[in-house]
């Protein structure tokens, strides 16, 4: 499955870049994009895990900006 959320509150490409680093290594991910500029996160990752999946990028995203969310709907 693949899906794009958008961001709130992103600062810095630089921890763009460590979020997708963090999400990259959670179990069932195939492929995550984390851009500054559009403020968006694209998550691909096996159907069986996804709403594992998300709940771990959204605490991964957390973890690096206290102040970052991910806009899940």
């Amino acid at each position: 499955m693949k899906k794009t959320f958008s961001m709130n509150n992103l600062d810095c490409a630089n921890c763009a870049a460590k979020m997708e680093k963090a999400i990259l290594k959670i179990d069932g991910v195939t492929a995550a994009t984390v851009s500054f500029f559009a403020q968006k996160l694209v998550l691909e990752a096996e159907d069986a895990k996804w709403d594992t999946v998300v709940k771990k990028a959204c605490e991964a995203v957390k973890r690096v900006d206290p102040d970052c969310s991910v806009i899940v709907k």
